[in-house]
């Protein structure tokens, strides 16, 4: 593919500017539509009678379909990483998008929703509300892991809760006069006082009965359900239930739920204050940092997309500076090629742009791009796929970068965004580049040394770009698997003014967990090494199985004590 230089691009970029995402809300769903069970004598109850057997609304079937479609990782992150925090509309407008690369930019955009500091690599929310679920399943177990419980959602959306007042045993327990004194035993159960949350109000007490005693706490709007005396006649009463001004069957029935002789209205009041409480700490939420909504891309819906693969390295160039090529790949059958003189021709427009989280642009490129092909190998050139590459050089910090294809000679279009996080590449810290799997890594001429795409130094190593983005390179069982990666800041010996490091390759069959190859390196055997030092390795997939496999290739500094290991996986056909 060779550039041209004067073609207009001005229509792609502003469909690039319109790229991003869709973002809505939904609470989390625990139950999937079911069909009826069996009656009693074996036989299907009607549908008139069983709602479950009705047919499901097109809207709901729709919908069902949707869910259907997610992957593992993208069902995990909506049913177990984020039920508890993800709104309504959001998880509906989720659940509406058609593939990988739409669900990759609404989840980046859901957690810089909640970024406190958007400006700045780390999102103070998301480290938060994983150590939350980490705490939950340490703490909350029971039977089921410790983000599903009651305890573990609470904890998982509001936080620690300000104070805590445990009954572990139960046991003997003084009603406080609000609830309307007197003596009773109860259940294990505690309280979680939260000083504010908002939307829900000020001073609001959450509270956990444990009434089977296996530590199966749930969150009650019931105050009356942590008494185990509460159907036993004539015990456990309240001070006006044994003064005979309340009646206990009314507090059991719900009609007097403090058994206090307070009036009517009043104590149906407190019952809809505590029903009214327990309904809002089931949802999700509010989003703090609403002012961000304002920063989010719309997203463009196109109807026949043209479908393109993009693959993003960095390597060092300073401590505070990496070099990105970005290597975009798409097939030549998505191209349109028109005839002339002999020649087909397809032209196709890239375009670039490369923002920081707060949408500040620092980085564009554009670049109309062709493929030309004798006609009589045209049937032959369409079966294969395309590669553009280009190299940004881009300060450390974490960058959107947003990609726009459009076929020049056709009216197809397409759209890719993703992110990047740029590590300081810390002079006394271990550090490495992407690890690269390459279909080509060779010493490049001289005189291409800084002006060929895919030059890294003096060598040219082209990437394998996963299809689709996301998944693992793919190599064919006749061609050579090739590892690219460089590694900074080895620690030098006082003495001898060299690093001592060696480097352990361990190729593994994923499928079997068997090590397939495994190779020793030291950096006494690689002759002049400096602080830096540049890894390649090459070997033939001849004589292995077809199958997906884990390169990992760990370095240990002997100098510095430091230890770093980098692995990818790829796939073997």
């Amino acid at each position: 593919m060779k550039p041209i230089r004067s073609l207009c691009f001005s229509a792609l970029a502003a469909l690039c500017l319109c790229a991003g995402a869709v973002f809505g809300q939904q609470a989390p769903s625990t139950s999937d539509d079911k069909t009826a069970a069996p009656n009693a004598d074996g036989a299907q109850q009607s549908q008139e009678t069983d709602p479950l057997k009705r047919p499901l609304s097109k809207k709901k079937r729709k919908r069902g379909a949707l869910s259907d479609e997610l992957t593992p990782i993208d069902r995990k992150w909506l049913e177990e990483d984020v039920p508890y925090i993800i709104t309504t509309e959001e998880r509906e407008a989720f659940l509406k998008l058609s593939n990988e690369e739409e669900r990759d930019v609404f989840i980046e955009q859901f957690w810089l929703r909640r970024d406190p500091t958007p400006d700045t690599p780390e999102n103070e929310y998301k480290e938060e509300h994983y150590r939350r679920i980490a705490y939950a399943n340490e703490h909350f177990a029971s039977g089921v892991p410790g983000w599903r419980t009651d305890r573990g959602h609470v904890y998982i959306a509001y936080g620690p809760p300000d104070e805590i007042e445990s009954h572990p045993s139960g046991g003997t327990y003084e009603r406080p006069f609000e609830q309307g004194g007197g003596e009773t035993s109860t259940y294990p159960f505690e309280d979680w006082r939260y000083r504010h949350i908002d939307g829900v109000g000020d001073q609001v007490v959450v509270e956990f009965v444990d009434q089977c005693m296996c530590n199966q706490y749930k969150m009650t709007s019931d105050i009356n359900d942590k008494d185990a005396l509460k159907f036993v006649p004539n015990a456990g009463l309240t001070l006006a239930e044994a003064n005979g001004t309340a009646n206990k069957a009314d507090r059991v029935s719900g009609l007097n739920p403090t058994g206090s002789n307070l009036d009517y209205a009043s104590n149906q009041s407190k019952m809809f204050e505590n029903m009214e409480q327990y309904a809002n700490l089931m949802k999700a939420p509010a989003v703090k940092y609403g002012d961000l909504e304002k920063e989010l891309v719309s997203h463009v819906i196109l109807n026949n997309p043209i479908p393109f693969d993009v693959r993003t390295d960095h390597l060092k160039v300073t401590s505070d500076t990496a070099l990105v090529p970005i290597t975009v790949q798409l097939k030549n059958k998505d191209v349109t090629f028109v005839s002339k003189d002999g020649i087909e021709r397809g032209t196709v427009n890239i375009l670039g742009r490369v923002t920081t989280l707060t949408g500040r642009v620092v980085q564009t490129f554009e670049d109309p791009v062709q493929i030309d092909v004798p006609n009589e190998l045209l049937a032959q050139k369409v079966e294969q796929s395309s590669i553009y590459w280009k190299a940004l050089p881009l300060r450390s910090g974490r960058y959107k970068i947003e990609v726009a294809i459009k076929d020049v000679n056709g009216d197809r279009s397409g759209i890719w965004s993703g992110t990047i996080t740029l590590p300081n590449y810390d002079d006394d810290k271990l550090s490495t580049s992407s690890m690269i799997l390459a279909d080509i890594m060779e010493k490049a001429p001289t005189n291409s040394i800084g002006a060929e795409n895919f030059v890294i130094g003096d060598e040219k190593v082209r990437p394998r770009v996963e299809t689709p983005s996301g998944k693992p390179a793919s190599f064919k069982h006749d061609q050579r698997l090739n590892m690219w990666m460089q590694v900074y800041n080895l620690a030098t010996d006082v003495t001898t003014k060299k690093p001592s490091a060696t480097v352990q390759y361990d190729l593994v069959n994923v499928q079997t967990n068997k090590s397939v190859v495994t190779t020793m390196d030291s950096t006494e055997q690689m002759g002049n090494v400096g602080d830096q030092l540049t890894l390649e390795k090459s070997m033939a997939l001849n004589s292995v199985e077809p199958g997906l496999y884990r390169l990992t290739v760990k370095v240990d500094d002997k100098i510095s004590k430091q230890t770093l290991t980098r692995f990818t996986n790829f796939q073997v056909e």
